[in-house]
C-alpha cells in the first residue's frame, strides 16, 4: 500500500508524541487505583492536555486551575498534566493525537475544528453574532452543546469553550471605519477560506501569511495590516497605528477531549469534569477582559496605537451578506447552525 506524505509526517508526528508523553510520566489514559469513593467508582486517570500558548499566558494559567479542581473534586481519580508551548505539535498534530489515542485532551481553535465538523464553520462567519452579550448566551446553549458533540464520531468532543475575543482590523497607517476604508490595502488573514471570503466582500485583499511573519510583513509594507483580536498588540503595536473595532468575528478557542477517555469516566467523574469546565469557562471571561486591558493600556500609552470606534458596524454586516446567501445554498450544515445563532440575537 502506498503511504502518502501526509500520512507518513502525521504517524510520525503521533510516533514522536507517544515518546514525549512517555517521557513525561507514562502513557496516557486510565490507570488502576483505590481511594477515593470517585476513583472506586469510575477508576484513576493520569491524561495529558497538550495547547499552543506559553506558561504566562492566560489561557495556560486557567487550564492549570481546572486540573487542579478536577484533582481535587475527584479525590485525586483523575490527574491532568498541561503542556504548553506547543511541544506536542500543532493544533492540527494534536488532534490526529487524540484520534489515534496518543493524546488525551487539548485547547484549540473552532477555526481547527471546522476541519472535522462542518458545524464549527458557523463560528467563522462574520458577524454571526451581533456583540459579545449574543455570543456568550449562545455559546452556553443546547445548540452550541450539540456542535461541540459532533465530533464525537471522529474520537473527540468538546468539553468547554474559552473566550478568545472579538477580531478585528489593525493597520500601519489607515483607519478602518467603513468597507470603503480598506479599498485597496493588503490585510493579512488566516489560510481560511471564511477569511479570504470576507476580505473580498469587503473590497480588502486577503494576504495569508504566518503569524510569526506579521511584524516584518507590516514593517517593509508587504501587507497594510492584519485581523485579530486585541492581544496581537502584545506583537504588533509597535509597528500598528491605528486598531479598528469592526468585531467581524467571534472565534472560541475549544477545550476537547477523547472520546474513548470520557466513555470511560463514571457518571459522576463526568459531572465534575463538567463542572470545573463550566467554572474555567466563567472564570476565564473575567481573565480574558483583564488580559485586553492590559494589551491595550500599553498599546496606547506606550506605543502610541489609536483606537477606532466609531466604525459603521451596519456597512460591514451588509457588505458579508454575500457569504450568508452562498452557504443556504453551498453548506446546508453550516448554515443550520448559523441559523440557530442568528435565531438567538
Amino acid at each position: 500500500m502506498k503511504i502518502t506524505r501526509r500520512q507518513f509526517v502525521q504517524a510520525m508526528a503521533v510516533a514522536g508524541a507517544s515518546a514525549l508523553l512517555t517521557a513525561c510520566g507514562g502513557s496516557s489514559g486510565s490507570t488502576a487505583g483505590s481511594g477515593a469513593a470517585s476513583a472506586a467508582a469510575g477508576g484513576s486517570f493520569n491524561l495529558k492536555l497538550g495547547h499552543n500558548l506559553a506558561e504566562d499566558h492566560a489561557v495556560h494559567i486557567q487550564l492549570t486551575s481546572f486540573a487542579e479542581q478536577v484533582k481535587e473534586k475527584t479525590g485525586g481519580s483523575i490527574n491532568i498534566q498541561i503542556i504548553p508551548n506547543g511541544t506536542l505539535g500543532s493544533e492540527a498534530d494534536m488532534i490526529s493525537q487524540i484520534q489515534a489515542g496518543a493524546l488525551d485532551m487539548a485547547k484549540v481553535s473552532a477555526s481547527t475544528l471546522g476541519n472535522f465538523s462542518e458545524k464549527y464553520n458557523a463560528f467563522s462567519v462574520p458577524y454571526v453574532f451581533n456583540d459579545q452579550a449574543h455570543y456568550y448566551s449562545y455559546m452556553d446553549s443546547d445548540s452550541a452543546k450539540a456542535v461541540f458533540e459532533s465530533t464525537d464520531d471522529q474520537g473527540f468532543r468538546g468539553l468547554t469553550w474559552l473566550d478568545s475575543g472579538a477580531r478585528s482590523f489593525y493597520t500601519k497607517a489607515t483607519a478602518i471605519r467603513t468597507p470603503a476604508d480598506l479599498k485597496g490595502l493588503k490585510i493579512r488573514t488566516m489560510d481560511s477560506q471564511m477569511a479570504i471570503d470576507m476580505m473580498n466582500c469587503l473590497g480588502g485583499s486577503a494576504t495569508v501569511m504566518g503569524y510569526s511573519d506579521i511584524y516584518t510583513g507590516m514593517q517593509q509594507g508587504v501587507i497594510d495590516g492584519a485581523e485579530n483580536n486585541v492581544t496581537a498588540l502584545r506583537d504588533h503595536g509597535d509597528v500598528t497605528k491605528y486598531y479598528c473595532f469592526d468585531e467581524h468575528t467571534r472565534i472560541p478557542d475549544m477545550v476537547v477531549i477523547a472520546s474513548s477517555v470520557w466513555n470511560k469516566f463514571s457518571d459522576e467523574q463526568k459531572s465534575i469534569v463538567s463542572e470545573c469546565a463550566a467554572t474555567a469557562t466563567e472564570e476565564y471571561k473575567d481573565a480574558w477582559k483583564k488580559f485586553e486591558d492590559e494589551v491595550l493600556d500599553k498599546a496606547v500609552n506606550q506605543n502610541g496605537v489609536e483606537l477606532v470606534k466609531d466604525v459603521d458596524i451596519a456597512a460591514f454586516q451588509a457588505a458579508v451578506q454575500p457569504i450568508y446567501d452562498n452557504l443556504k445554498t453551498s453548506n446546508p450544515t453550516t448554515y443550520a447552525v448559523v441559523e440557530e445563532i442568528r435565531a438567538m440575537a
